[in-house]
């Protein structure tokens, strides 16, 4: 067993090492990557031969976590790990982002990526490991890729950036983004910010490549010590005399096309395939036939290059916009009564239909993976069914493209939600038309929403996404502000910006050139700082701030604080009383322990419910007062007196000659069980906190009535040690009240008292 390991030195000293040689050998590549308790094993295999007419790249990147990692058992009746998370999808699309553009454009083999969590501990985080041990196993096996990468995490703690920082110092960090490089480029940026600004960001990004670069050089060293070569194949023939004859017949046609500047993108698209069917029809029925899926390929190329030279030359895109120009935006909240909030945002042929719902704690998303557990109050899910596109097929649910776009706008709206809601927040975007930029519609509707639910944002959040248009080398570029969809899908970089006019909340950038320089991203960024305050000023025109009050059919919510000790008492045996309060007021009532106090919200759709709620809980939790006055209900009757309920739960003695002024003989005579009587609270007792209680206190006094002085409390004088007394013996029966003591015996054997 050769087993070959390469170290990686962060610059607080923690030690990443990658090990192969070890595990999964049947593996076109495999590596071990640790870093402290945190284990992942990255595996490659590739198919030796691409499908027939594949003419594209087909890989799987999956990132998947072992819940015996940290030593838990997964959940569920199976108690196995099941269907990837949405975490775990969000992370094999980081991966997946960086690697996908560095494989050669004419390799179609199936490759499959497996990034599996093993081991962990809680201040390794594993996610900013996965594209470096993904990037390892590719570059020790003969998979033929333009690599290698890595991945790392960058933050800012207290004005510092962090590379990988430990999960506890992560909490503190006001940037945190996650970036993917090559040696030589950038290849992809996500994350999230505290209203950071354009330089703030670059920096964090080239503080990110540097750490990178030694990485990629430490894999170099992997995968020169292993020593596999690289694979040859050919996964494509090509046919130069048709390739040509196509570019010399069909370019300037599709130039004109693009030229028109429709900006529908369906005409623009049957125009354009026009072109393609018109030579298509010029070659001979045998040719159209074997030659179709080479001519679809070769006039692909045509089209892209026919749209980018019409860009980089003339300025002018194919909606006939000018670089920085935003496409026409209409804004109309409020337009659906039923949620507690709603949107629509159109920009262009992109359209996104927006609701908020108000929730309580109940309604808390709970998060249970391997490494990951809590709750999560603010909620967004991102829907893009396939009319939005003019496609006729059925939904089949939420692809990795939903989790991710969701989980871009989810990231640029939550720093804007007041950590003191008490309120859970679910946003849903349904796209009901896209060409470009949905997930930015998204953002921009979701902030309409939630500002139309009367949700207080601290501020309005928009977002754009730009696009790049190079040449070779990039002598010549063109930055596009609210890139279309053919934009993107031509285009060199689809960078997404989001913020509020004070700093950025959220990004995501995949770069597909290489030698994108940090003046070209700095271009870009400042451009879409000025696209997202074009949009910021129809957002604030259209709803300039949060509504003041909730929509009358919304839940409200009243917080109440109380003491810990006074949880059970509201709380009741096996959750009687508050059971009880539930189903009288019709409020929901959610209880959570936070230190020493106790947080009741009480939720309802009305006034009334919350009013009876919180008086049946106000009346529990209230505390004795010395002086106050109470009515009460008699709960018992004793011979020395009564024992009067005067809050839930808190009972008083009222001794009887607290009663009245005048001699009560029996308690009985004035008062029985379930009477309502008024008393005053005289003392609690500091020892016992037992309670004292007076009616007469209340009642006029007689005339001439003189108080009897109490007696004295204070310390007993010292009686000396006290001698031990006998047993008594035989005392026999005892003598009812008024009986004479009977005559002592005249016996001179009888026991002394003493």
């Amino acid at each position: 067993m050769n087993v070959i390991e390469k170290t990686i030195t962060l610059a607080d000293g923690r030690v990443i090492t990658l090990e192969t040689g070890k595990l999964a050998k049947q593996a076109d590549g495999a590596v071990m990557v640790k870093m402290g308790n945190t284990m992942l094993l990255a595996t490659v295999v590739s198919a030796q031969d691409a499908g027939p007419d594949v003419d594209f790249m087909p890989l799987s990147v999956d990132y998947k976590e072992k819940f015996a990692s940290v030593g838990r058992f997964p959940g569920g009746f199976t108690r196995r790990e099941g269907k990837s998370s949405d975490y775990e999808i969000l992370v094999s699309r980081l991966v997946d982002r960086a690697l996908r553009p560095l494989f050669p454009d004419d390799y179609h083999a199936e490759t499959f990526v497996q990034v599996t969590l093993y081991s962990a501990d809680e201040e390794s985080m594993p996610d900013a490991l996965a594209g470096l041990a993904a990037s390892a196993a590719i570059a020790v096996s003969d998979v033929p890729f333009h690599g290698p990468i890595s991945e790392v995490r960058v933050a800012r703690i207290n004005g510092e950036f962090v590379i990988n920082p430990t999960a506890s110092a992560l909490k503190n960090a006001d940037l945190d983004i996650m970036v993917g490089a090559t040696y030589e480029n950038i290849m992809m940026v996500e994350g999230e910010m505290n209203e950071v600004s354009e330089k703030e960001m670059l920096d964090a990004i080239k503080f990110a490549h540097a750490a990178i670069k030694e990485q990629c050089l430490v894999q170099k060293e992997l995968a020169a010590a292993v020593g596999k070569e690289k694979r040859t194949y050919c996964h494509e023939v090509n046919d130069e005399e048709l390739r040509k004859d196509i570019w010399d017949k069909c370019y300037q046609k599709a130039y004109d096309v693009a030229r028109q500047c429709n900006a529908n993108k369906h005409l623009r698209g049957e125009l354009l395939d026009g072109v393609r069917a018109e030579y298509l029809a010029s070659l001979s029925e045998e040719e159209q036939e074997t030659k179709k899926n080479l001519v679809a390929r070769y006039y692909h190329d045509v089209e892209k290059e026919a749209m980018r030279r019409m860009i980089l030359d003339e300025g002018v895109r194919l909606d006939g916009r000018t670089t920085e120009q935003i496409r026409p935006i209409w804004c109309e909240v409020g337009y659906l009564p039923g949620p507690h909030g709603s949107s629509i945002f159109t920009r262009g042929e992109t359209q996104s239909l927006s609701t908020v719902t108000l929730g309580t704690k109940l309604d808390e998303k709970l998060i249970d993976e391997a490494t990951i557990q809590g709750k999560e109050r603010f909620l967004l899910h991102y829907n893009f069914p396939p009319f939005s596109t003019g496609e006729a097929k059925a939904s089949r649910g939420v692809g990795r493209r939903e989790i991710g776009h969701g989980n871009l706008a989810f990231r640029a709206l939550k720093p804007m939600i007041p950590q003191d809601f008490p309120y859970t927040i679910r946003v849903v975007s349904d796209i009901l038309e896209s060409n470009g930029s949905s997930s930015m519609a998204t953002v921009c509707a979701g902030t309409l929403a939630l500002m139309d639910a009367g949700v207080p944002m601290k501020k309005p959040v928009t977002g754009i996404a730009m696009g790049l248009i190079t040449d070779k080398g990039c002598a010549k570029y063109a930055v596009l502000s609210d890139i279309l969809g053919d934009e993107d899908h031509l285009g060199d970089m689809d960078f997404k910006v989001t913020g509020t006019r004070d700093g950025i909340t959220a990004t995501q950038m995949d770069i597909k050139v290489d030698g994108l320089s940090y003046e070209i991203m700095e271009q870009a960024l400042e451009q879409a700082k000025r696209g997202r305050m074009h949009i910021m000023d129809i957002i604030t025109e259209t709803m300039p701030a949060p509504r003041e009050d909730l929509k009358p059919h919304a839940p409200r919510i009243v917080t109440v604080t109380i003491d810990k000790d006074q949880i059970g008492a509201l709380i009741g045996p096996g959750g009687k009383i508050i059971q009880d309060i539930q189903e009288k007021s019709g409020a929901t009532i959610n209880i959570e322990e936070v230190g020493n106090k106790g947080i009741v919200d009480v939720a309802a759709t009305n006034k009334e419910s919350i009013d009876l709620a919180l008086a049946r809980i106000r009346a529990i939790v209230a505390k004795p007062e010395v002086g106050e006055v109470y009515d009460g209900v008699v709960k018992s009757i004793m011979p020395f007196g009564a024992f009067v309920e005067i809050l839930p739960g808190k009972d008083g003695l009222l001794h009887v000659s607290e009663i009245d002024y005048k001699r009560i003989e029996k308690v009985e005579d004035v008062l029985k069980e379930g009477d309502r009587i008024q008393v005053k609270l005289l003392e609690v007792d500091p020892k016992t906190g037992k309670l004292r209680l007076s009616h007469k206190a209340l009642l006029p006094k007689p005339e001439g009535w003189t108080e009897r002085p109490e007696r004295s409390r204070g310390e007993r004088p010292e009686r000396g040690e006290r001698r031990e007394r006998p047993m008594r013996h035989d005392r026999g029966e005892r003598r009812e009240h008024g009986e004479s003591r009977p005559e002592k015996p005249e016996d001179d054997n009888q026991e002394s008292a003493d």
